[in-house]
This record gives structure tokens, sequence and C-alpha cells, in this order.
């Protein structure tokens, strides 16, 4: 009975202890908040509470169960698995806490700089990085708790003692079975400082256009513009070639073909289209052209080139300049659309026949007038 109470005043006493030390420090960090509106750091910190309050909670149950279990009785039977436990519950507990804390500081640095800084593709590049960074971080974090929890069994500590006897072979076969692994881990690192691709990109891959919209340390997904997903691996990015049209700035230029025929007034379809460009709201002004690029036996190829700040707005450049285009000859040169034959056309002759060479052999010889006027 007096175990049970000691067990309950410890329990009793560490739970609300715990609960005042994540209380005050809420209550400082959102005092600091309001002090400091310009960082959002005291904002971001104030998710900790609850990995706090998971190790203060086990360091004070650590401290205060040897009281509650002196050397005799049934709590001491089971101290040492207890006490394993609070131990196993304060090293996840902690590394909880110090991926929740590097997070805030850096998503805090992240949004600073976002404030200040006006261009978008260094904005992206930074955003990759910081979201490679904290992934790299949360890995090695995990890897250590881990470490450190597989420490406290006296097992697995020798066990591991036996095994870095042979840490040589264990590396080499370890290194040809994550092979692949391996090579995504480094390409991700190539991705995110090397500045090949960045969340917010618009790529093409394998025929695919869309917007790179995660970066992790093996894939990278990116969404098209029918809304799917494509996750390829990172190491895809580094060894074929891609389409990036962000690289360089968002500014991009595209063509509009439209094909018609032969009798189509090209100086008055330019002179439209540069009118048509000035009230095309996506349109941004930096350079447009119409020209005649090929020919066939049918009719002319046109190709206008219109410029947008970037590729969402080029689409729908594109497609307003061609509906104007096909519309605007419908109503005002319908002869200048294509045509298709379906009459059929007059047979000649193959040589020398009632119609003469080069005559068609149908043709029937009219009297011409003479110079009275009169048919001869």
């Amino acid at each position: 009975m007096e175990s049970l109470m000691r067990l309950a005043i410890s329990v009793g006493g560490s739970a609300p202890a715990a609960f005042v030390v994540c209380r005050a420090a809420d209550l400082l960090a959102r005092f600091a908040d309001r002090r400091h509106p310009e960082t959002p750091l005291w904002g971001l910190l104030r998710r900790c509470r609850t990995p706090l309050f998971v190790v203060v909670l086990a360091a004070l149950l650590r401290w205060t169960y040897p009281v509650a279990a002196p050397g005799r009785g049934p709590l001491a039977e089971h101290a040492g698995a207890v006490s394993r436990v609070l131990l196993l519950c304060l090293i996840g507990g902690g590394a909880w806490l110090t991926v929740r804390t590097v997070a805030a500081v850096v998503e805090s640095s992240y949004a600073r700089y976002a404030g200040r800084s006006r261009d978008a593709a260094r904005l992206r590049r930074v955003r990759t990085q910081v979201t490679l960074i904290m992934r790299v971080v949360s890995v090695a974090v995990g890897v250590l708790a881990a470490a450190a929890a597989l420490v406290t069994f006296p097992s697995f500590r020798t066990l591991g003692t036996s095994l870095l006897a042979s840490a040589g072979i264990i590396g080499i076969v370890a290194g040809v079975a994550a092979q692949s692994t391996l090579s995504n881990l480094f390409a991700g690192f190539q991705i995110a400082f090397g500045d090949m691709v960045r969340i917010g990109d618009t790529v093409v891959v394998d025929g695919e256009w869309g917007v790179v919209e995660e970066v992790t340390l093996t894939f990278l997904t990116v969404r098209t513009w029918d809304e799917r997903r494509v996750t390829l691996p990172v190491s895809y990015f580094t060894s074929r070639p891609f389409e990036n049209w962000s690289r360089g700035g968002a500014e991009m230029t595209g063509s509009v073909f439209v094909h018609c025929d032969h009798t189509t007034p090209v100086a008055l379809v330019r002179a439209h289209l540069r009118e048509f460009l000035t009230t095309c709201g996506t349109w941004d002004g930096r350079g447009w052209d119409l020209a005649v690029t090929d020919t066939s036996p049918t009719g002319i190829t046109v190709r206008a080139i219109v410029t947008a700040k970037d590729a969402d707005d080029l689409w729908t450049t594109r497609c307003a300049v061609r509906e104007e285009l096909v519309g605007w000859l419908a109503r005002e040169h319908p002869g200048a659309l294509p045509k298709v034959v379906t009459a059929p056309a007059a047979e000649y002759a193959p040589g020398p026949g009632p119609g003469g060479p080069g005559r068609p052999a149908d043709a029937v010889d009219r009297p011409r007038p003479d110079r009275s006027g009169r048919h001869a």
C-alpha cells in the first residue's frame, strides 16, 4: 500500500509539474511573439509544446521513480524495466523536440529571407535547399536517437561490438546493396545545392509538362497541368536531359501556327494580331511577330510569336491568339482559310490526240473571231 501511494505521488506530482513547465514556456513564447511580430520564430516554437511535455515528464519520472520504488517491494522488481522505458521515452522525446526546434528556426529564417527578397528564382532555390536540409536533419536525428535507444540494451551493445570487427565487409555489402539508394541520396544533394531544379519550377520530363511540387532526398514529384502527380527518382534529373522552363527567369516565348490559303492577306493578319495583343491581358509586351514560315501546294503556314511572363500565361496567350486569328479570318476573309478540293480534275491526253499535245482530250476547237468581230 505504501509503495502504491509513493507511485501515485510520483506520477501525480510529475505530470502537473511538467504541465506547468510547458505552460510557462508557451506563455513566454507567446509574449515574445507579441513583442517581436517581425519574426515568426516564437510563434513556430509554440509547436514544440507536446515534445517538451514528453521530455520534461520522462525526466521527472526518472528522477522521482527511484524514490517511489525503494530497494524492496513489487515496484523495485520492475525498476530496471521502468527506468529503461522512461529512458527510451526521454530519447524519443528529445529527438522529437530537436526536430521541431530546428524546423522552427529554419522556417523562421526562410520566412524572413522571403520577406526581404524579390527574386522568385532565388526564393525557389532557397526553399528547395531548406526542404532538403530539414529532411537530412530529421533523418540524422532519427538515426542518432535509434542508435542511442539500442545502446540502452546490453544485448545490442554486445552485438555492436561484434559487428565492428567485420565493419569492412559489412560496408562493402551495404554499399553494393544500397547503390541505387546512395546514388539518389547524392543526386538529391546535387539538385539542392547545384541549382538544377527547384520547387516551383516548370519542367518537361518524358513529354509531361508540370510544376515541381516536392523534392526529397530520393524522389521528386511533378504536378502536371491536369493535376496528376508524376513521381521520379532524383537521379533521373542528374542522368537524363530535361527541360526547365524556369531556369534563368520565368519569361517565355511561344509560337502559334495557323494554316491558311495562298490568298491570305498576311499584312492585314499581322496588323490585326498587333491590335489584338494590346488587349490581351496575359501578353507581357516584350515582343511579337508574324511571318509565313512554310508553303505547300495546298496552302501556307503562318507563325505568330508571342511572349508572356511565365508558362501559364504563355499557354493562355497562345490559345487566345489561335482562337482570335481563326475567328477573324472566318469573319473577315473566309477565302483565306484552307480549302479542300473535291471537284475532279480534267484529264489530259498523254500524247498527240484529238486535243493535241498538252490539251485536254475532250477539248473542242471553237470558232475564233477575226479582226472585224465576225467568227471565222
